[in-house]
């Protein structure tokens, strides 16, 4: 298989086992974890936000894909003339929202819509954080990215899926192989089978994902691994919780698990 179809045909895998598991796919799939993606748009300790503010000059205008709660698309809106944020998600457009409200910031328009579907202009700089993991038609998905960019495309990729975390969690809980989403491994031989020649930049990695107690990591375990309250699934789950949830410093994580890493990567269009 070509560097994209092999991409596609993971994200198939892993979308089928999902909803093979889960049952019914929501509607909106962020829709439990939305407000944690709510962040202070003056901030300055932001890796990722520091890693792409440069490339942006006072005039110019910002394309963010997959713009969630406006996490990168609301500080990066304070260094350039406009940004435009795609996102299909309402939730996450609510967080956006409220969020460009609650700061004050003007310059940025909201589109309720996937990439694929949507209806927008290009701009100077077009921004794509951590989404495509779940994305299965890739070529088409990064050869819109590369027209709508005047000048150049900045994307933000994991070096694994961001379900290895819980990938031993789910093998114990629900008994089989967890398939994982592609990755930035992944990634890389698609731009070259596009004919796009980038550069990857690692960044600084993200925090180990902790909880203040072991309450609130039983409850969000259990829902990254669709699991129910009242099931032998949540049993397994709460024995396997027993042995790998650990405590420091008064807060809890799951052991073994690493930071993720991710990589800027980029390329210029030159007008493309």
């Amino acid at each position: 298989m070509s560097a994209i179809e092999t991409w596609g045909e993971m994200v198939r895998v892993e979308h089928a086992q999902s909803d093979r598991v889960r049952g019914a796919r929501p509607a909106d799939t962020w829709r439990q974890h939305a407000s944690r993606f709510r962040a202070d748009p003056n901030r300055t300790d932001d890796s990722q936000v520091e890693a792409i503010r440069p490339c942006l000059r006072p005039d110019d205008t910002l394309l963010d894909v997959g713009a969630g709660g406006g996490r990168l698309a609301l500080p990066l809106a304070l260094s350039c003339r406009h940004v435009t944020a795609v996102e299909p998600s309402p939730s996450m457009g609510s967080v956006l929202r409220e969020t460009a409200g609650d700061y004050g910031i003007e310059n940025i328009t909201l589109v309720e819509s996937g990439w694929l579907d949507a209806q927008v202009d290009p701009a100077d700089v077009v921004l794509c954080c951590n989404v495509v993991y779940v994305i299965q038609d890739i070529g088409d998905f990064v050869r819109k990215l590369h027209q709508h960019a005047k000048r150049t495309v900045r994307m933000i990729v994991f070096q694994t899926s961001p379900l290895a975390q819980v990938r031993d969690l789910w093998e114990q809980v629900h008994g089989e192989t967890r398939h994982l989403l592609p990755s930035l491994p992944q990634f890389l031989p698609v731009l070259d089978e596009l004919g796009i020649s980038c550069k990857t930049t690692e960044l600084e990695s993200q925090r180990l994902r902790v909880y203040q107690s072991p309450t609130e990591a039983r409850d969000d375990i259990a829902t990254r691994l669709f699991v129910a309250e009242g099931t032998q699934a949540m049993e397994r789950l709460d024995q396997a919780l027993e042995s790998s949830l650990q405590e420091r410093d008064g807060q809890w994580h799951v052991a073994g698990t690493q930071p993720t890493r991710p990589f800027l990567v980029s390329w210029e269009t030159q007008g493309a």
